[in-house]
């Protein structure tokens, strides 16, 4: 099935907004039959089991608060798309970037790559500006 980039836009779009309002359900429900996700940095690596996919998200929803995204760029593939963010938001727990308890306001960079199969996500990949992240929440690189 190709897909137009309007159509990308919606399944992309529609699980950014699960995703902005804590509906864990609904990010669960925008994934293919055994999606994989994963975020680089994370402690959690790639998460293929869907029990795992949902409690990723209920502790990142738990440890982070978005206030607002910038749209820098969408690139369109077939079958895929490449998202680049700012995130805005306050981090609550720092656990999901390796920052263990560390809290406080952050905006960061964030590159998303998806594959698609039909109307649903079957790969998220999602790169995080760590240093930036770090340096806000007064982590000192070693």
């Amino acid at each position: 099935m190709n897909l137009t980039p309007q159509q990308i836009d919606e399944i992309i779009n529609q699980h950014f907004m699960y995703e902005a309002t804590d509906d864990v359900d609904g990010v669960v429900a925008s994934l293919a039959p055994g999606a994989e996700h994963e975020v680089i940095p994370s402690p959690y690596g790639v998460l293929r089991e869907p029990g795992a996919i949902r409690r990723f998200y209920e502790r990142l929803f738990a440890d982070l608060k978005g206030e607002g995204v910038t749209p820098v760029r969408r690139l369109y593939g077939e079958g895929f798309v490449v998202d680049e963010t700012i995130w805005h938001g306050h981090v609550n727990d720092g656990r999901q970037f390796l920052c263990e308890g560390k809290s406080g306001p952050v905006s960061f960079r964030m590159l998303h790559v998806f594959e698609l199969e039909g109307d649903k996500i079957r790969r998220e990949n999602v790169w995080c500006d760590l240093a930036a992240i770090q340096q806000q929440l007064g982590v000192r690189a070693s």
